[in-house]
């Protein structure tokens, strides 16, 4: 909502509005299905003295299945459940559908964690045993991906063993210097994937003195990075 909102007080209509005492009309996407009912009341009872706001697939009366048809019926591609692909909410099934980048960020993300997990598994938290219909997971993504073969066992253990000290070693360096001379995050990631996939095509010893200098190269956030 954040970033909406400060959007929205830039945009010169909206000022316009609200300079007349007005308020601004947000057109909200629930449908009319039970879940996003559940979500629907739960929002009656947020006011807001800048914004109107409207439900208009409710106000329709369409629930999911009628706007998935009314998309496929004008000839474009139904969307798929909008998340971050690290949400603890994804399905298996989204999961498997991720990209092989995507995978890799996920492996890294459970591993930053593990050393600190006492009472979950992972971004799944605790596992599904497949009762009542529910199809059966393990509580970490990392585990899943192994068991579906997503990524390669060793592509795995590879980002597991070496990526979090890494990325530990990245955030120290550049917390020494000054900001405006920092590397941002996103050309971290960018180098890590660049390294996990060379992991396809050549194998390092952990002790290879190249690849020792490599990992330095990449702590420091500078080119030429390999795991």
């Amino acid at each position: 909502m954040a970033p909406q909102e400060a959007w929205t007080a830039g945009w010169e209509p909206a000022r316009r509005c609200w300079d007349g005492v007005g308020r601004v009309t947000k057109l909200i996407g629930y449908d009319a299905s039970a879940r996003d009912t559940q979500r629907y009341r739960h929002a009656l009872g947020c006011e807001d003295p800048r914004y109107h706001y409207r439900y208009p697939l409710r106000e329709w009366g369409w629930d999911r299945a009628r706007c998935a048809a009314r998309i496929a019926a004008a000839g474009l591609p139904v969307p798929p459940k909008s998340s971050c692909f690290f949400c603890g909410a994804m399905k298996p099934d989204e999961v498997m559908d991720l990209s092989v980048d995507e995978l890799r960020v996920i492996v890294l993300m459970e591993a930053r964690a593990r050393p600190r997990l006492r009472n979950v598994q992972g971004l799944w938290r605790k596992p599904v045993l497949g009762c009542r219909g529910a199809k059966l997971r393990p509580g970490s993504m990392t585990e899943f991906i192994r068991e579906r073969g997503l990524l390669s066992p060793s592509e795995i253990d590879r980002i597991v063993e070496i990526a979090p000290d890494e990325l530990l070693d990245f955030q120290a360096a550049q917390a020494a210097l000054p900001v405006e001379k920092r590397t941002r995050m996103g050309d971290w990631l960018y180098d890590f994937q660049h390294a996990a996939a060379a992991l396809r095509t050549r194998t390092r010893l952990p002790d290879d003195p190249e690849r020792a200098s490599a990992r330095s190269r990449f702590s420091q956030g500078g080119p030429g990075a390999t795991l």
